[in-house]
């Protein structure tokens, strides 16, 4: 697979970049530029080499089954404001297309100057992106001489710009690279695929909503793993299926068959709660309180993992020489059932460089950095599905196979 650096006499010539610039907007303002700030390695050793840069990302969903619910959707989806704020970091102007096909694109892309880069608009405003439709890609492709993949945060999605694009390229002999961002993506997470000896104990942090979201991941993880931590809400299916009281807490009924059958098989590998951080509702509680075991009485609902199991998967977490974990431990969101979530930070930290520690993007991610613990890890992920699928593949993705193959 060719690297950014491997490319050769890149002065003058068009690079598409696909770029991961699908950042929380708020009235078109935004409100986090973390994975622009990813991607400026990339951008700046183009731009230093000569190269003509043409950037492309999505941008949230577009609904096309409503023309009304489209309009709302590109609105509120439009890229131009990370134009503004990639402008700003890189310290010169950037270009930016409403076009995403046609010859007002044409016309932007053949206008570009050696040096300079140009933003096209959300790609998920064409209806054939999420398609992976042949003739967007093939239009997309013609526009450059070469493809950088930079998108790990879209790499498990087989669409026109993260596929079509270098598939297409590579029909006509145009080099197809991965860049610094990916690469740092693929060399972190391949270490918690191929697990060597002397990098076990490999401890699993799982969490989040729900099991269904997870299974492919959880039966990997339990060939790699010797021990996978489960918290967050999925743990509420685990205990139903293992015939506890879960109060009002959510869980999946169909999945109670599958949760009862993945403990047997797990043979001890899985440990879930001993004692939960519970409220007597979701919003306006008026009683929070900790169960004395595994049991939520009716009326309640699981908002956290409790202090016992807190220590208890310290103490797992601080044997360990790698660990993956994805999903936080309760509603992080609220001051009050923060705990779980830094208890897991905490222990990887106090491990400092005695282990490899990967948290893989997300909602995980995002605790982290609220909590501080951002430098505290091995690697932080910047694509919470992709390195989810990632694991699940044993390190496989389309948008980068596609690079490889």
């Amino acid at each position: 697979m060719k690297t950014i650096e491997q490319l050769k006499d890149l002065s003058g010539k068009k690079v598409l970049v696909r770029c991961d610039f699908n950042v929380p907007l708020k009235e078109g303002k935004i409100r986090d530029d973390n994975r622009i700030v990813q991607a400026l390695p990339t951008i700046k050793y183009l731009l230093d080499k000569g190269a003509k840069v043409i950037l492309m990302s999505h941008l949230g969903k577009v609904d096309f089954k409503d023309p009304v619910q489209t309009e709302e959707d590109k609105k509120k989806n439009n890229l131009s404001p990370v134009a503004v704020r990639l402008a700003e970091l890189l310290k010169m102007p950037v270009s930016f297309s409403n076009d995403t096909k046609g010859p007002g694109l044409k016309y932007w892309a053949d206008s570009l100057q050696s040096g300079h880069a140009l933003l096209v608009q959300n790609t998920r405003y064409e209806k054939g992106e999420t398609k992976n439709d042949p003739a967007l890609s093939a239009e997309w492709a013609s526009l450059a001489d070469i493809f950088v993949m930079d998108a790990f945060g879209s790499a498990h999605r087989a669409h026109s710009s993260t596929y079509g694009i270098p598939e297409e390229m590579k029909k006509y002999g145009k080099p197809v690279a991965i860049g610094f961002l990916v690469a740092k993506e693929i060399e972190n997470l391949r270490r918690c695929v191929d697990i060597k000896p002397e990098n076990r104990p490999y401890v699993a942090v799982l969490g989040g909503f729900k099991v269904s979201d997870k299974i492919k991941v959880i039966e990997s993880l339990l060939k790699k793993c010797d021990k996978i931590l489960i918290g967050g809400a999925m743990a509420y299916t685990f205990a139903k299926a293992q015939g506890l009281s879960i109060g009002t807490s959510p869980f999946e009924a169909d999945q109670l068959d599958y949760a009862k059958r993945c403990l047997e098989s797990a043979k001890g590998k899985i440990l879930l709660p001993i004692d939960c951080v519970i409220a007597d509702g979701f919003e306006n509680w008026t009683k929070v309180v900790v169960t004395a075991d595994s049991n939520i009485p009716e009326g309640f609902e699981g908002m956290d993992i409790g202090p016992k199991t807190a220590e208890l998967y310290t103490k797992e977490l601080l044997k360990a020489k790698t660990i993956f974990w994805n999903g936080p431990m309760g509603v992080f969101e609220k001051a009050e059932f923060t705990k779980g979530t830094i208890a897991i930070c905490e222990a990887v930290a106090k491990l400092g460089k005695k282990a490899f520690t990967v948290c893989g993007g997300g909602d995980s991610a995002a605790a982290v950095a609220q909590f501080g613990f951002m430098d505290k890890f091995s690697h932080v992920s910047t694509g919470g599905g992709a390195s989810l699928e990632m694991i699940e593949n044993d390190g496989h993705l389309p948008g980068i196979d596609v690079i490889e193959g």
